[in-house]
């Protein structure tokens, strides 16, 4: 499962550490298990059920989203050098994993995307961040999936839960 992972999403071979780059992974394939989907499933998945008739593929959503934040990660670097503290690695492991509960929160039903039992307890950030604590995932990581969503609203963002927060609003708020 983890070469088709990486197929379907190659920014997980932007996380330089490889076993980041492996627990970010088995996060993902422990997420798929539990919530009983398929990587075909992710391709019809629509990021997000909070607006009807999205366009935009959760699949799409996440890579669009890692691939933001690589730019600005990289543009701010080239303009401010070490005066701006960014770990690569920890913002597209966390960019990679922000969304990954969405695979628990939804349910297909009558060949539509809903909200599954889990999801009506739990939000995606908390699921991602109990998945993430289970595979042994930095907490500078946990923190970016914790706090990327309203349950973030007045907690103090990390530089790498600021980038990716406002890469995901800005997809977000693009194609709703």
């Amino acid at each position: 499962m983890r070469e088709a992972l990486e197929a379907l999403i190659p920014e997980f071979c932007e996380i330089s550490d490889a076993d980041l780059r492996a627990k970010t992974i088995a996060v993902w394939e422990d997420a798929l298990k539990r919530g009983g989907f398929g990587l075909d499933d992710l391709k019809r998945m629509p990021f997000t059920i909070l607006v009807d008739g999205v366009q935009i593929s959760f699949i799409e959503h996440v890579r669009t989203v890692a691939k933001l934040c690589i730019a600005m990660e990289r543009i701010l670097v080239e303009a401010y050098g070490t005066r701006v503290k960014i770990s690569r690695d920890h913002l597209i492991a966390g960019a990679m994993l922000a969304d990954v509960g969405k695979v628990m929160e939804y349910q297909e039903k009558n060949g539509a995307f809903v909200k599954s039992r889990h999801g009506t307890y739990l939000r995606h950030p908390f699921t991602g961040v109990g998945l993430g604590f289970a595979h042994g995932i930095p907490d500078e990581v946990l923190h970016v999936i914790a706090v990327h969503s309203k349950e973030g609203e007045g907690f103090k963002r990390s530089p790498e839960a600021i980038i990716f927060h406002h890469a995901d609003f800005t997809d977000f708020e693009l194609v709703q």
